[in-house]
């Protein structure tokens, strides 16, 4: 039963990045930032790396993941760019509202 579901979460949790406007990194290069995009690092053990809508800055809920990471990081992010420290499945259901 199990496996008749995976296919399922997996074909919805790609239509709500769709729907978000989020890539991850596999489906762009390392380096490709396109232009009104921003790249994050968003994980709390492994980090995954998404490039959002610069127009997500706007967003209170966004500010505050912003703020959370100020908080934990300071201007010293680990990964070298921004980074967000919260869950993955988080940043996602918190992106997915934005639209």
């Amino acid at each position: 039963m199990a496996i008749r579901v995976l296919p399922r979460v997996l074909q919805s949790s790609k239509q709500i990045l769709r729907q978000a406007k989020l890539f991850s990194t596999s489906s762009l290069s390392s380096l490709d930032v396109p232009k009104g995009y921003l790249a994050v690092y968003v994980g709390e053990r492994k980090m995954k790396r998404f490039v959002v809508p610069i127009s997500y800055l706007n967003q209170p809920s966004f500010q505050d993941l912003l703020r959370q990471a100020e908080k934990k990081f300071g201007f010293d992010h680990p990964m070298g760019g921004l980074t967000i420290p919260c869950s993955e499945e988080i940043f996602i259901d918190i992106a997915s509202r934005f639209n």
